[in-house]
């Protein structure tokens, strides 16, 4: 897979409202879980346990968190693309965000993106990037929604 590489804002911008890319699917698997479980003390049954989910949940299995599927979001877009000449990227803000439906223990997603909107605040690249994060084989995405990224180019 290759990855669009972008050097400068005017390069940026010259792919409003085009389709940024697709990251390769990735697996969520119980023990990507429950690492996320400890991390954010978030122990849920449905989440953790295995044992009880398989016989109370509807789903018959656990499912990944929320923020979990969010949390994957940096990493796949690290795939689909590489900003050359930034002294620095910043998270923004998450805009119009929605979980469609649990990522269930097992399954595999993928990141696509499309540029929403891009903006030059005095130097400072302001890419906002509508995204889904698909589940493998559903046509509901897990989520979806516009994330805004601060990108300093030098």
């Amino acid at each position: 897979m290759s990855k669009l590489v972008i050097n400068s804002y005017d390069e940026f911008a010259a792919h409003l409202g085009e389709e940024l890319g697709v990251s390769e699917w990735l697996q969520v698997n119980q023990d990507r879980i429950n690492l996320f479980a400890d991390a954010t003390l978030d122990h849920q049954w449905i989440h953790v346990d295995t044992e009880r989910a398989k016989q109370e949940s509807q789903y018959n299995s656990t499912i990944a968190h929320g923020y979990l599927t969010l949390s994957l979001l940096p990493y796949m877009w690290n795939q689909i693309i590489e900003v050359h000449n930034i002294k620095m990227l910043v998270n923004y803000g998450m805009d119009k965000m929605r979980f469609g439906q649990p990522v269930i223990t097992g399954s595999r997603i993928r990141l696509v993106t499309k540029l929403h909107n891009i903006q030059n605040l005095r130097g400072i690249c302001k890419a906002e990037i509508d995204f889904r994060i698909e589940i493998e084989g559903q046509r509901k995405p897990a989520l979806e929604g516009i994330a805004s990224f601060l990108y300093y180019f030098i």
